[in-house]
């Protein structure tokens, strides 16, 4: 029997990039003659029309799960309802902007073979240079003080074994602290290369500044709670 592999994009006033998306996720699927897949978009409250265009997407393909939130919860709120939503036995991520690309997919299954999760680095990232100085000092301020070697934690491409899930602590932010919650929990990490494009369509939803300041604020709650953090193992079980 072919895996399953679930995809979870978090949505929020994305409706112009998301029927290129679904073409790209399906084209890169059709290659893998291994899986098999679902792919659950998560509009977190947008405005636009993107129910309406998910709801269609739906109904011509029953492979792809629309999630509509109530309102806008945030990112980090978005992901972690698809990921406890999601069925299959790899679960991967990438953000519904056309930034990342599902091309990356067939790589980082290959490397979940033989680890739990595998985080993404764009090294030609496609930003402002603003954007990417920010990124770069959050980046290296994050490593300094919690020590977990991950290059981008901004990536919104990864991939993780079903049994990472239950070590996603959700609060706001916390998709940027997943090497560390994985680390914690004794999940063996691997980075990889990722591609990265411009945005073709749309803007990003949080501000340079606000995302710098943010994610600082937050390390001082992750720094603590890796400390504090239990992941209890059973015999027998794998």
């Amino acid at each position: 029997m072919k895996e399953l592999v679930s995809v979870v994009v978090p949505l929020y006033d994305e409706a112009q990039n998301i029927e290129l998306l679904v073409q790209r996720i399906q084209s890169v699927f059709d290659e893998c003659a291994a899986y098999e897949f679902e792919c659950l978009l998560v509009n977190d409250g947008s405005t636009d029309a993107t129910q309406e265009i998910l709801d269609g997407i739906r109904a011509e393909d029953g492979r792809f799960r629309p999630l509509h939130l109530c309102r806008n919860y945030g990112q980090s709120a978005a992901i972690v309802a698809g990921m406890r939503r999601a069925q299959g036995d790899y679960l991967l991520m990438l953000d519904g902007d056309l930034q990342n690309d599902p091309a990356d997919f067939p790589r980082m299954l290959e490397l979940l073979q033989d680890h739990d999760c595998v985080c993404g680095y764009r090294v030609r990232r496609q930003d402002s240079w603003v954007k990417r100085q920010a990124s770069a000092i959050a980046n290296a301020v994050r490593r300094a003080v919690l020590h977990d070697g991950i290059r981008d934690a901004g990536c919104g491409t990864k991939g993780f074994r079903r049994r990472c899930v239950e070590h996603m602590i959700p609060f706001n932010g916390m998709h940027r602290y997943f090497g560390v919650m994985m680390q914690a929990a004794d999940m063996r990490i691997v980075e990889m290369e990722v591609a990265h494009h411009p945005r073709l369509h749309g803007r990003s939803k949080y501000g340079v500044w606000d995302r710098l300041w943010r994610g600082l604020y937050d390390l001082f709650g992750v720094a603590w709670l890796r400390r504090r953090y239990v992941a209890v193992q059973v015999k027998g079980e794998d």
